[in-house]
């Protein structure tokens, strides 16, 4: 998944997702809460994963990650016209008002307050990214 989007959520906690992502995405796919004060949208198949992952650690290292990830995940649908509910918990947790950046980050997309994202994304400098990747060998 790529690309940035901005939409308007509705009174009901309702935002379209972006026709490209909705492929991407599919027809079922799981809405928890993200790093950085965002929403992660995982695909079944990628929150899968996730969940295999975060089972096969010890419990100690996993505990926090399962109640973090799985106590606020919800089974998510889009409707007729391309919309998600976000549950009010969500919409808290990550300060979802009215404008949203919902963007797609690889393997999942994630869905931020666009005040917050600008924000966010205004800290991330080429110097950064250049460390980033010479730290990982690229």
């Amino acid at each position: 998944m790529k690309g940035e989007y901005r939409h308007a959520i509705d009174a009901k906690g309702r935002v379209i997702v972006p026709a490209k992502l909705r492929e991407e995405l599919g027809e079922h796919f799981v809405v928890t809460k993200g790093l950085d004060g965002c929403l992660f949208v995982y695909p079944m198949d990628g929150w899968r994963v996730l969940e295999d992952k975060i089972r096969a650690l010890p419990m100690s290292k996993s505990r926090d990650l399962q109640r973090f990830f799985f106590s606020a995940a919800a089974d998510s649908e889009l409707d007729s016209q391309g919309r998600v509910l976000l549950p009010a918990n969500l919409r808290a947790y990550a300060g979802l008002q009215k404008e949203v950046a919902i963007i797609g980050v690889s393997g999942r997309a994630e869905i931020w307050d666009s005040a917050r994202w600008d924000e966010y994304n205004g800290n991330i400098t080429t110097e950064n990214v250049a460390q980033a990747m010479e730290d990982i060998g690229f």
